[in-house]
């Protein structure tokens, strides 16, 4: 069973109101009214495919429209709401971009400097620089390929693992490069985990006491937090659960772990509220100064049709000709879509509790249309045979997730 409603300014209850036509970007009155029906469809719909629930929230202005549908607990049936936190995986990287920006603006950090002259003898290769480890450039090898081969064998061996970063940078130094530094884009975790030790060695503080001081504190973010390593999602949450390789085996309630395998490349908590309130305040310019946020914003090519990334963002562009910009993130039990409009006026999160199930990341990825192009989204042709399933958390050789 799906549910919607549509929130206008401060109103504690689930008032009910007519969709609006709100534009999704400044000076553009013409811009698709979201499509909260659509969204309930695609939500739904992912609740067919394997997933025990899934929920999205826009937010534009004072208007909240919020969607949900399944359960957020399949041992107590308790229904999914905009209320639960959630692992948001991958799209803590854009957390981690932005304090290393703030750095930057704060004359602490270049951007075209080696990475080795702030952590000397860290990488093999002196020309790696700060703006290739965040722009997926730097050829650094992503360890969690090996790590997670095997779906739940690989997750069982890490849940309670405690790594320190130069544990899974040695991993990834065990292993050949992928290119040369600066050559082309290629996702790899162990680019984020390089920025973490960055923000560590620069302001001498944990990546979580920056996280805290820069974004959660400023902005008022109740639901975001770091906990690694612990291995608990504190306070009212959505379970995750992983589903296995072997067709019908049962799915794995992979909610509690350490998540140290990813650390600054992917260990937030946060919610849909939260994560709607941190890109609107970063594409509205509210966190960085205009300068980085435009470095953010210098796209090159990345894999997948109608994509690009810059240094932490990416920037997809979807059916009806509209581009927009957030991260995705898997985590075991969760994949999360979290993209605004270029000034930030209009955010989606959506989360669906389920991962390694490339039907159910190819199906959420449809609520950007709806958010953001609503009923004049374009029908998308499903793939002949079965659909690609991603086996690797918070990366993607065959799928596009990151």
């Amino acid at each position: 069973m799906a549910s919607a409603r549509v929130v206008v300014g401060a109103v504690a209850g689930a008032v009910l109101l007519p969709l609006l036509a709100v534009p999704a970007h400044a000076g553009s009155p013409t811009a698709p009214a979201v499509d909260l029906a659509g969204l309930r469809g695609v939500l739904r719909s992912a609740l067919a495919q394997g997933a025990p629930g899934s929920m999205a929230r826009i937010d534009e202005g004072g208007t909240v429209y919020q969607a949900a549908a399944g359960v957020a607990d399949r041992g107590s049936g308790r229904a999914m709401s905009d209320a639960d936190r959630f692992r948001i995986g991958s799209v803590t990287k854009t957390f981690t971009a932005v304090v290393l920006l703030q750095l930057v603006d704060e004359k602490k950090l270049s951007l075209d400097a080696p990475v080795n002259r702030y952590l000397p003898g860290l990488l093999p290769d002196d020309r790696i620089t700060v703006r290739h480890v965040l722009g997926h450039r730097s050829g650094l090898y992503d360890y969690t390929n090996d790590m997670f081969a095997k779906t739940v064998t690989g997750f069982e061996a890490v849940r309670k693992k405690v790594f320190t970063p130069r544990d899974l940078v040695k991993l990834s130094l065990g292993r050949s490069r992928t290119n040369a530094p600066g050559a082309v884009y290629s996702y790899s975790n162990t680019n984020f985990v390089v920025a973490g030790m960055l923000i560590e060695k620069l302001t001498g503080n944990p990546v979580r006491t920056e996280y805290e001081n820069r974004i959660i504190g400023p902005l008022k973010l109740r639901d975001t937090l770091y906990v690694h390593p612990g291995m608990k999602i504190p306070g009212r949450h959505a379970r995750g659960y992983l589903t296995p390789d072997q067709a019908g085996a049962p799915l794995v309630d992979a909610t509690e772990q350490t998540v140290s395998w990813a650390q600054s490349a992917g260990a937030l908590i946060s919610s849909t509220r939260d994560l709607n309130t941190f890109l609107s305040a970063l594409l509205g310019g509210r966190l960085t100064s205009a300068a980085q946020l435009a470095q953010m914003e210098r796209w090159m090519p990345a894999s997948g049709s109608g994509q690009a990334y810059g240094l932490g963002l990416r920037r997809r562009d979807l059916s009806c000709g509209v581009s927009v910009y957030g991260h995705t993130g898997a985590v075991q039990g969760f994949y999360t879509y979290a993209f605004a409009s270029k000034d930030g006026k209009r955010a989606l999160a959506a989360v669906a509790n389920t991962s390694n199930n490339g039907t159910v990341l190819n199906t959420m990825l449809r609520t950007l249309d709806s958010a953001f192009c609503g009923k004049t989204a374009k029908a998308v042709k499903a793939p002949r045979g079965k659909a690609p399933v991603e086996r690797h958390e918070d990366m993607a050789p065959a799928l596009t997730l990151d």
